[in-house]
């Protein structure tokens, strides 16, 4: 790895645009950071690599599943790229089927970012989403600091403006796994949550808001991500309620713990929703750090963000961003 406020030429896109990679170290943690989607390619705890990540710029654009990337310009799923927005019906692009997912075909984390500032603890990125751009109104600003603190965590800072009303819902998209085993499904999981929104078979929300209890949804207690033999159908990619509208401050979203509890995450946010994924469905076709093989749920990813759907659900918070106004989320990742 590059040492601590160093960067480097990662490769370059076919339009030309130089990526780069950026090393940042602090606190028993060191971190990677491409320009290329805003992504976090490597982050070591103690030594142990706790994301997945891939070795060229070629297989990101190529294969990558948002593998460490921000999500936007509105993250998760709107169910047929359709809303109305101050009476005005917008189209999206569809790039799930009949669905649209992560802003589209080449949303924020498909984007080349422009490097602001960079040292040895945080990297400073901006990307500038144009009016029009995967079908979404507006010209919008996005910023996206990625800090290592030096009490062990990685703090991610976003922010976003606009010069006419549009949607703005970022995620960071990091799959983690802890125990840097074949799987995750034996790492214990807690989300605080009371709530969760039940979804259809493309994985958008019914609009129902339910309960955890009596589900296996309900990780209050803390649960491994295997399925018990009751619940071979159980799908784990869904958004949990922490709150409903985004908080002041930071607020306790999530912990993971590795199967050899070596290794602790908790998950602090701002946001009002967690998806949580066990990366069923990964099976990237390239090595990936160090040689490995990424399958079915060889990461999980734990996304802070605004309800999925949100725009088509009135009773979901909101991703409408105005001009004059600031979209903002801090989210940490805390490790012990």
């Amino acid at each position: 790895m590059l040492a601590a406020g160093e960067s480097a030429v990662f490769g370059r896109l076919d339009d030309g645009a130089e990526i780069r990679e950026c090393a940042i170290a602090a606190g028993g943690l060191s971190a990677s950071i491409l320009t290329y989607g805003a992504a976090v390619r490597r982050l070591r705890v103690g030594g142990r690599d706790v994301v997945l990540g891939l070795e060229t710029l070629e297989d990101y654009v190529l294969h990558s599943p948002h593998m460490g990337a921000i999500a936007g310009r509105y993250a998760n799923r709107i169910k047929g790229g359709r809303f109305e927005l101050d009476g005005v019906p917008v189209q999206l692009t569809c790039n799930e089927g009949d669905n649209h997912l992560h802003g589209g075909a080449r949303g924020f984390g498909k984007r080349a970012w422009q490097l602001e500032q960079h040292d040895k603890r945080s990297v400073l990125l901006k990307y500038v989403s144009r009016d029009g751009e995967e079908g979404y109104p507006g010209r919008v600003e996005a910023l996206c600091r990625y800090t290592l603190t030096g009490s062990g965590a990685l703090r991610i800072k976003l922010t976003a403006t606009t010069d006419a009303p549009t949607l703005v819902n970022l995620a960071h998209h990091s799959y983690f796994n802890l125990g840097g085993g074949a799987d995750v499904l034996d790492h214990t999981v807690e989300i605080a949550a009371e709530r969760y929104l039940p979804i259809d078979a493309e994985a958008i929300p019914t609009g129902q808001i339910r309960k955890v209890d009596w589900t296996p949804y309900d990780f209050r207690e803390g649960r491994r991500i295997r399925r018990k033999p009751s619940e071979k159908d159980v799908i784990f990619d869904h958004n949990f309620c922490l709150a409903d509208a985004p908080r002041g401050d930071l607020g306790f979203a999530a912990s993971v713990e590795a199967p050899d509890e070596d290794c602790r995450m908790e998950v602090w946010t701002t946001e009002p929703g967690l998806q949580f994924y066990d990366g069923a469905k990964l099976n990237v076709p390239v090595a990936g750090l160090d040689g490995r093989r990424y399958g079915p749920c060889a990461g999980f990813c734990m996304e802070p963000q605004r309800w999925p759907d949100s725009p088509n659900h009135a009773d979901f918070p909101g991703a409408v961003l105005r001009p004059g106004e600031s979209y903002s989320q801090v989210t940490e990742y805390r490790f012990a």
